[in-house]
């Protein structure tokens, strides 16, 4: 049975490994009801959930599995001074920054509710965030071979990198996500080679409109065209409502 109902979640401001936790839980989850639903008769089989989060974090730096420590540039010491984390996690990709004035998305999605297609999936989560850079004037796209979204895209005489991307996928259930720089401190990028590209700058919405974007106006267009492109349908489950 195919689902494409979205529980859309915003959880505000909240630590790393709490949002982690959760995203380990609902992701747990769906997986099981995949698993007890391959020795179900098609009668009384479950219907697969799918969720997206959004959320901000406190200071904090993430290197994916096929990343290397050496891309942090701090040791524990610069960590307690900068206030900042520091995970080694299960997404794909290298090392990367989260904290406040971002937008991190997570999606834990059932791919078979969609569309079992990872590199598809990917090239979606970046054209809801190029369509949404667009509504505010930033003309951003994709380079080749990289994952993510950037500006100075095609000449690449100064190319930056305005979104991160990582993501997870084990039976086509989803996690991790996206990471959009909008009224970000940039120099936290400083300690990291982010993505483990060093000869690429970082940016962020504000710098480079030269003003504070507002966060909710943000979240509200990548949400609608999450839902225009995935033909999806958001359905809101506040924080407290968690619990």
């Amino acid at each position: 049975m195919i689902n494409k109902e979205v529980t859309f979640i915003p959880l505000g401001t909240i630590d790393y490994q709490e949002a982690w936790n959760y995203q380990e839980q609902l992701f747990a989850q769906t997986i099981a009801i995949k698993t007890d639903n391959r020795n179900l008769p098609p009668q009384e089989q479950k219907i697969t959930p799918n969720y997206l989060l959004f959320c901000q974090h406190p200071h904090v730096y993430t290197l994916g599995k096929s990343g290397q420590e050496s891309h942090l540039l701090l040791n524990e010491q610069g960590l307690q001074e900068h206030q900042a984390q520091f995970y080694k996690i299960n997404r794909g990709g290298d090392i990367t920054y989260h904290g406040p004035g971002q937008l991190v998305a997570y999606p834990i999605l059932d791919l078979d509710n969609f569309f079992t297609d990872i590199h598809k999936y990917l090239r979606l989560l970046e054209e809801a965030v190029i369509l949404t850079l667009a509504d505010f004037g930033i003309r951003a796209g994709r380079i080749a071979g990289l994952t993510g979204v950037w500006l100075d895209f095609e000449e690449q005489k100064n190319p930056r990198k305005i979104c991160a991307m990582g993501v997870k996928c084990s039976r086509w259930v989803t996690m991790h996500g996206l990471a959009l720089n909008v009224n970000t401190d940039l120099t936290y990028f400083d300690h990291i080679i982010p993505c483990g590209i060093p000869d690429k700058a970082v940016t962020s919405m504000e710098q480079e409109l030269g003003r504070p974007v507002m966060l909710t106006e943000v979240e509200e267009k990548l949400l609608s065209y999450f839902e225009q492109l995935f033909g999806a349908t958001c359905h809101i489950l506040t924080n407290e409502a968690r619990y």
